[in-house]
């Protein structure tokens, strides 16, 4: 038997719960099913502020403007003859002005209840967090606020449970993550956080839209998983009694349509990671993944940057955004086009003055060691392209703080990417692969895309052998993949963006969990 949560004992939850029943005796519905809804707090705001509409007795006689307005109550204060409340909707606050004579609530007959006028009952059973309805005229008061002159209100929900204390009971950033509602209701800048990310997805999806890209979707559960180098979630599909995976990418299905004739295609959509958490890291979160047929990373490149460009003009008008680099410490960022770009070791030369060229494998696993910068089981299986790639992101990714494309990297560290064009390149094992940083983190991860069958079976060998020796970031080899670059697929430029952390960019918030409604939680010990 499932017993009562530890609430349910507590004064202000058996008060509201009394209130609730005394509400249904007066014959007041606290749950209606609907409620017309004409205007929000914000809307009125920009529209009467500055407008001369009338005072209360205007209002009182319904010659100002009319509104119909919901929200929760969050302020109420009684002074006699009349009381004033705040009620906050979706969009922010406005004032209510009740009146003993004048105002209604709905299902309230007064007669039945020896003329008590609605006001006391509204004083005495609703309590601030209540979701009321208010249908008046507006006026402004005397210091020249904008009220809504209540002329009848309707319950549409009583609440049990009290708002938090915004001082004491959300302090706590992890009551704050694991009760999101609460943050919503007690922080309006919260909000706005969400408001501004939902913005951000919908100038993706515009300036996709302006270069002729289609939006697909692809499948999450996969029986193979790849497209990048990291520990799938596994489960199971009982129909077939066969092992599936989440998502880690959305490279092959894409890669797919493109081998299909879909010329240019994306998708935004949840991968999944099982890897760890901090403040740039959820085991879920939201991908951007495109691609083009005959494009390449040069192309790539100026697509990303005028990418970020127009969504910073879009969001704030100016491509300089204000943004922490710690709890305590904001800088701007330039997100204006064209970006820095630099190879991944000569950005070991100008940033750590580090000579990668010049040094040998085992200087560089000296090296790595004795920063404790990785693990020394891993060493075993580094090439030396890996090891250069862990040498760029101990030594130099903090220092890219504004925007920088990091270009021509060593063709271990994909096996997706095409050679270097360039002869000389090519021979370094380089290959047309590029990273943005920003604030020292990726943002995004693009190629030049390969597209011969031969090499691209020999890469993912190489990873599956890696994966049996025992990296479980290392992907299985995928037969359905090379198959379908066997039966041809045209020039493609590809890449991917983490829309969290783009987020977090452009609304200037220093956590991942600040930007997702849902962030993982650890489980509460019982």
């Amino acid at each position: 038997m499932t017993g009562k949560p530890e609430y349910h004992s507590h004064e202000e939850f058996i008060n509201r719960t009394q209130k609730l029943k005394d509400l249904k005796n007066l014959t007041i519905e606290p749950y209606p099913h609907k409620f017309n809804v004409n205007a929000h707090a914000s809307s009125l705001h920009q529209q009467y502020d500055s407008q001369q509409i009338g005072h209360s007795d205007d209002a009182m006689s319904g010659t100002t403007p009319k509104a119909t307005v919901a929200g929760r109550l969050v302020l109420f204060r009684s002074m006699g003859k009349n009381a004033f409340a705040h009620i906050q909707d979706s969009t922010g606050r406005i004032q209510i002005m009740f009146n003993r004579d004048q105002t209604e609530l709905t299902g309230y007959n007064p007669e039945s209840n020896e003329g008590q006028p609605a006001l006391k009952v509204i004083e005495k059973k609703i309590d601030l967090g209540d979701i009321i309805g208010v249908e008046g005229f507006l006026f402004h008061t005397n210091k020249g606020e904008l009220t809504l002159f209540a002329k009848k209100v309707t319950l549409l929900s009583k609440t049990l449970l009290p708002l938090a204390d915004k001082h004491a009971g959300l302090a706590d950033k992890e009551i704050r993550y694991r009760k999101r509602w609460l943050d919503l209701i007690s922080n309006e800048e919260v909000g706005q956080v969400f408001r501004n990310r939902s913005k951000v997805f919908k100038l993706i999806r515009d300036y996709f839209h302006e270069y002729n890209f289609l939006e697909v979707e692809t499948p999450v559960l996969q029986s193979i998983y790849g497209g990048a180098e990291a520990k799938p979630f596994i489960t199971r599909l009982n129909a077939l009694d066969q092992e599936m995976f989440m998502r880690i990418s959305l490279e092959i299905p894409l890669k797919k349509l493109i081998v299909g004739g879909m010329d240019r295609v994306f998708e935004i959509g949840r991968v999944f990671r099982n890897e760890g958490i901090d403040r740039n890291h959820n085991p879920e979160f939201t991908l951007l993944e495109a691609y083009a047929s005959y494009w390449d990373y040069e192309d790539l490149m100026c697509f990303v940057e005028k990418l970020f460009e127009k969504v910073a003009l879009g969001l704030h008008g100016t491509t300089i955004i204000p943004t922490k680099i710690d709890e305590n410490t904001t800088i701007e960022v330039d997100f204006k086009a064209p970006w820095k770009r630099i190879s991944m070791i000569d950005s070991l030369k100008e940033y750590a003055n580090i000579d990668v060229e010049t040094m040998t494998d085992g200087q560089m696993k000296e090296h790595l060691l004795k920063g404790g910068h990785i693990d020394p089981k891993k060493l075993d299986t580094m090439s030396r392209g890996l090891l250069i790639g862990a040498m760029f992101a101990v030594e130099v990714e903090h220092h890219l703080v504004q925007p920088h494309h990091i270009i021509d990297h060593p063709i271990e560290t994909t096996p997706l990417c095409k050679p270097h064009r360039d002869p000389a390149k090519k021979e370094l094992g380089l290959i047309e692969r590029f990273e943005s940083f920003v604030l020292g983190q990726e943002i995004c991860n693009a190629y030049t895309e390969l597209n011969d069958p031969e090499i691209q079976r020999h890469l993912l060998e190489l990873q599956a052998a890696r994966r049996d020796a025992g990296d479980e970031e290392a992907s299985p080899l995928d037969e359905e993949f090379i198959e379908a670059i066997c039966q041809g697929m045209p020039p493609t430029g590809g890449f991917g963006i983490g829309l969290d952390r783009m987020v977090m960019l452009m609304t200037g918030v220093h956590s991942i969990r600040d930007v997702l409604l849902f962030p993982w939680m650890k489980p509460l010990e019982k």
